[in-house]
């Protein structure tokens, strides 16, 4: 198999709640919405896929590899996401983050 992407997928409830959250995550709206119900957030080689299913929505977890965590505790400070304290793990530090379904969302940085 070659693969050429990898989508992340995350189920919500409120589409309008959970895209204004993940908007102030990546610090952009959404890059295409290719169906009902669908949103989308493009990197080379990657991709994050938001999708209302309210059955899944609140068991779903995503971690995201940052290259500097406290840069991105200082930004949410004036967006719609509360930081979280700056944990250490084995290998890198991390940061908790409940979206508005309380899927977790981990922001990591390698040590």
């Amino acid at each position: 198999m070659k693969l050429t992407a990898v989508y992340a997928n995350v189920s919500c409830r409120n589409p309008e709640r959970s895209i204004a959250w993940y908007s102030a995550l990546f610090d952009r709206a959404p890059d295409a919405q290719p169906m009902q119900g669908l949103s989308e957030w493009h990197w080379q080689g990657a991709g994050f896929q938001l999708f209302v299913n309210p059955g899944h929505a609140g068991h779903c977890t995503l971690t995201l590899f940052v290259h500097d965590l406290q840069a991105e505790a200082a930004r949410f400070k004036s967006s719609l996401i509360t930081p979280a304290p700056i944990e250490q793990a084995d290998y890198v530090d991390i940061m908790r983050l409940l979206d508005p379904d309380e899927n977790l969302v981990v922001l990591a940085e390698k040590r």
